[in-house]
Parts: structure tokens; sequence; C-alpha cells
């Protein structure tokens, strides 16, 4: 089986992000791929309608059961159907799934912010068996955790932890920022866990991207991988993600040594 390619995508404005469906539908037909989306903005207005207050801590949004119970219609039952059905008109054999379906993503709670957990693993022969197949995942971020308990899971979080557990060379998070940039705005190119680390700590990199990049750097915890943040509205966006050193920025686990060469991590 060629290279694993996993793309997390937004689930807010799918149809302001059709270009990156079609890029989608054209790297399928190369190598497999694992596509897990969001929905935040989408359960926000959901939640709003219902009476429902939301609630963030550290860029996670803290879950109770009436709000899981909207997560999991939306994400679930809107959100993945929109995706599964617009990739199938283009000509994609996109199944839709969460993390619950087969036991697929193993999580454990994260404390204090209720019905909320973090992938720890997956059942690979699961996943394996859809790749092989030539199907494309289509993957809502939800999970049980080691109770049993359907939970509510950041999907950048979900999108990692399967690169993780997949050993893909390569993971995309798509999103609405050009890069991640330093204390002097200068968007970086390329940046390692430790500088990731210390922008974090300063207080520079905060808020919804401080998930973002601890989920990048969850998956870039060994030699080769990379993790790239990228823009979305570029009509180019997965390719150049995929191909251009210069869109984006490349999150790795350590620096490379000078003078190293070689085709980029990930390539099929």
């Amino acid at each position: 089986m060629s290279e694993v390619l996993v793309l997390k995508l937004g689930g807010t404005t799918l149809a302001d992000q059709a270009h990156v469906l079609d890029e989608v539908a054209a790297v399928a037909r190369t190598r497999p791929v694992v596509l897990v989306h969001g929905g935040g903005k989408r359960i926000t207005e959901w939640l709003e309608r219902l009476g429902v207050p939301s609630r963030f801590e550290g860029g996670l949004r803290v879950t109770d059961q009436a709000a899981l119970d909207v997560a999991a219609a939306v994400l679930r039952g809107v959100v993945n159907s929109e995706l599964v059905s617009d990739l199938r008109d283009r000509g994609v054999d996109a199944v839709g799934l969460s993390g619950v379906d087969g036991g697929f993503m193993i999580a454990e709670r994260i404390p204090h912010l209720g019905l909320v957990a973090h992938i720890v693993g997956i059942r690979r022969d699961f996943i394996d068996g859809l790749l092989v197949a030539g199907q494309v995942a289509v993957v809502a971020p939800l999970a049980r955790d080691e109770q049993g308990i359907v939970c509510n899971v950041n999907a950048d979080d979900a999108a990692a932890g399967i690169a993780a557990g997949l050993g893909a060379r390569q993971l995309v998070l798509m999103t609405d920022v050009d890069g991640i940039r330093d204390a002097g705005g200068e968007k970086l190119a390329t940046m390692t866990s430790d500088e990731a680390e210390n922008l974090i700590a300063g207080g520079v990199i905060k808020g919804g991207m401080v998930p973002k990049i601890r989920a990048a750097l969850q998956a870039v915890n060994w030699p080769g991988a990379e993790a790239v943040i990228a823009d979305s509205s570029d009509p180019h966006a997965l390719t150049r993600a995929l191909d251009d050193p210069t869109f984006g920025t490349r999150i790795t686990a350590a620096r490379e040594p000078s003078g190293a060469t070689g085709a980029p991590a990930g390539r099929a």
C-alpha cells in the first residue's frame, strides 16, 4: 500500500472548500487517504438555537451531555454525510464513520472538560481494511473513552492520533490561516517541536491554535514525519501543502542535518 495521507478538513464551510474536495478526489486515485473533519462553528450555531451555552478551555470545547448530543448529531449526521456525498459525486469511494464505529479510535477522557476525550491509539486493522479496498475513510471526531462512554474529540487530535497510529509520514491540517507566525509576526515555513513548545510557552501560539499544534506534535514524534498547517482557502491548497515547501508551516520533530537531501516526507 502506498504512503497514507491523513487530512483534516474543517466542517464549517464545506461549500467554500469544494476545491479541496476536488484535490482529495485526485489524490485518492494515487494513494490512500483518510479525511478527518471538524464542525465546531456549526455545532455552536445549533447549540445557540437550542439555548445551550458554549464554553472553551485551552481552545477545546467543554462538553456536557446536551452539547454532546448536538455535537454527535452535527458531526456524524450532518457534516459527515455531506462530505461523503460530495466525495462520491466526484467519483470517490468514500465511506463515513466515526471513532465509535468498530471501536476504531481508542480514547481517554480529558479531565475537567466533561465528555471530551484524547485519542491514544487506533484499531489499525479496521482502517487498513478500508484503505486496502481503495476506499477513502471520512471520519467524524467521536470516540468511546476507557469506560465506554461516547465523547467529543477535537478534530485535529483525531487526525493526529490516526496519523500516528498508521505511521503516516504526512499529516495536513487545513485551517483559515496561512501558517504559524513567530513573535515578530513573520510566517514560519518550518518549525520543530522544540520551537513550537517555546512559542506556546511564550504566548505567541494561543487559543484554538494550541490544540492544533499539540496535535501536530503528536503526529511527528518519529524521524521523517511532518505535519503541515495550511490555508484551505488557497485554490490549490492540498496540492501546495503536499508539494510546495513555501506553503503553510511544516512541523517536524527536529531539524534535518545540514545538507540533507531527498524527497519531502510523505511522498508516495
